[in-house]
């Protein structure tokens, strides 16, 4: 049975993480691990997630825990994330990455860790998400250019990075299925005069309020007629579940970068 360890273990998608792992009839949570400053090291991280008390006490160190777990998973930020990531790569730990915001130098880093261990990354773990990419590819290349690409996503006001990764993700599958550059055609927003919207460009909007855990919609628009592909995320638990399967999925594979296509058995 492989063990677990969560990290941001004190966070909102930490606490669902440590739930969706004692669910797990295969998984177990090995170690979880919070800030080091954090009044929380020691304590129980079953009763912090309010699942009970599991005999996990929460660590304050990556190197604390290194012989407690099997997987790392970290849905952090950038900086952390890079950290667990050459810490992993060098005690080869597999390492399943669901943080966004990260930049193109960030990520080559993410492909740098995975010549020597497992990494799973994905800006998003839900098996819905990844469903709605593959849809995305076969719609934007038989819609063609005869129609006008807008992604409105919507999530709460905690968030830090926009647009989210999830959308950024949508965009770059639609740009790639109608062969453009996401980072030459993408357009962020609009105010003012702007004039027309040119053919090739894809547009992003972005909400932040309240509470939503994450709302995204892929709009094609052409005369007389549009059409939408929307996911919504009602619960942090749906990102948990797929990052569970990920780990199910990763544990007899070699070295490598893989993403959630590659979990679901989407690509080909």
């Amino acid at each position: 049975m492989k063990r677990i360890a969560i990290t941001g273990a004190a966070g909102r998608m930490g606490k669902v993480l440590i739930e969706a792992i004692d669910e797990a009839d295969d998984l177990v949570l090995g170690a979880a691990i919070v800030h080091p400053d954090s009044s929380l090291v020691g304590a129980d991280a079953g009763e912090l997630a309010g699942i009970g008390k599991n005999g996990v006490a929460l660590a304050g160190n990556i190197a604390d825990v290194k012989d407690a777990f099997d997987i790392l998973i970290d849905f952090t930020f950038p900086d952390l994330t890079l950290e667990n990531l050459a810490f992993c790569s060098e005690h080869r730990k597999a390492v399943i990455v669901g943080t966004t915001g990260l930049t193109d130098a960030e990520k080559a880093q993410v492909t740098m860790a995975a010549e020597n261990t497992q990494v799973v990354y994905a800006p998003n773990m839900s098996v819905g998400v990844n469903v709605m990419l593959n849809l995305l590819k076969t719609a934007a290349a038989v819609l063609g250019d005869d129609y006008d690409v807008e992604i409105i996503e919507t999530h709460h006001r905690h968030k830090k990075d926009a647009p989210s990764g999830t959308a950024l993700r949508l965009g770059e599958v639609v740009a790639e299925a109608l062969g453009r550059d996401l980072k030459e055609c993408a357009v962020y927003g609009r105010e003012g005069f702007t004039g027309e919207r040119s053919r090739t460009e894809i547009g992003f909007e972005t909400v932040r309020a309240g509470d939503v855990v994450g709302d995204h919609t892929v709009l094609f628009a052409a005369m007389g007629e549009r059409m939408e592909i929307t996911h919504k995320a009602s619960s942090r638990m749906t990102f948990a579940k797929g990052a569970v399967r990920a780990a199910r999925w990763l544990q007899d594979k070699p070295a490598g970068l893989y993403d959630m296509q590659d979990v679901l058995s989407l690509k080909g």
